[in-house]
């Protein structure tokens, strides 16, 4: 097994210690690093041959949670692991929220971090003890109570709904505008708008919340 690897990182001194951690195993190839998000995305589109990234959260210019959720919707293929000093719970949630895959603290010893992205690369998470504990404590007690008030504030017009329903089927942007009879930019247009409305950022929480109101 061959592992493309990506870091980004504002820190080259961070960057350097793990490229070395890294170079004591055989199957991973170090590929590129970037010091922000937006650096990252740039070499990302000359190079996206790459199995997994290891994304610093707290970069300038992009950080790394919004660069994470960038990337997955860019390049599903590509699995990321949060490689971070802070444990905080609302990185942790936003992290997971934008996708990412696991979530490591810097510290790791090379040895745990091979096993967290050869776990990761097989379907896994990787997830130090303390944050799989903070983790479970987040979805005991999520941090955003659901409003009970929000099914009466939202209002689709129909053909935002039939537009979510053909998405919750996992249908392109394309098949979209070819089943509706539509144009592409009208598709999207109406995409956007419902994600106004729902209050959220992706296809997945835009189809998991209108479920959940009971919309589709």
């Amino acid at each position: 097994m061959n592992i493309k690897i990506a870091i980004a990182d504002d820190n080259t001194f961070l960057t350097t210690a793990v490229k070395e951690k890294l170079s004591f195993f055989d199957d991973l190839n170090f590929k590129f690093s970037a010091i922000n998000g937006s650096e990252l995305l740039v070499k990302l589109e000359e190079n996206h041959n790459i199995n997994l990234i290891l994304m610093d959260i707290e970069m300038p210019v992009l950080n790394g949670i919004e660069t994470t959720e960038i990337v997955k919707q860019k390049y599903p293929h590509i699995k990321i692991i949060m490689l971070t000093v802070f444990d905080n719970d609302e990185n942790i949630f936003n992290a997971i929220k934008a996708g990412a895959d696991g979530y490591l603290l810097k510290e790791i010893n090379a040895k745990n971090l091979h096993s967290g992205i050869v776990e990761t690369i097989n379907g896994g998470a990787a997830m130090n003890p303390s944050i799989a504990m903070k983790t479970l404590k987040l979805l005991r007690n999520p941090i955003e109570i659901e409003n009970t008030k929000e099914k009466d504030d939202i209002k689709l017009t129909e053909r935002e709904i039939e537009v979510l329903e053909q998405l919750s089927k996992g249908l392109s942007y394309h098949a979209i505008a070819e089943n509706l009879i539509l144009s592409h930019g009208t598709i999207r247009k109406h995409i956007e708008n419902t994600y106004r409305k729902l209050q959220v950022h992706n296809k997945l929480e835009a189809v998991q919340k209108a479920k959940r109101n009971n919309l589709i």
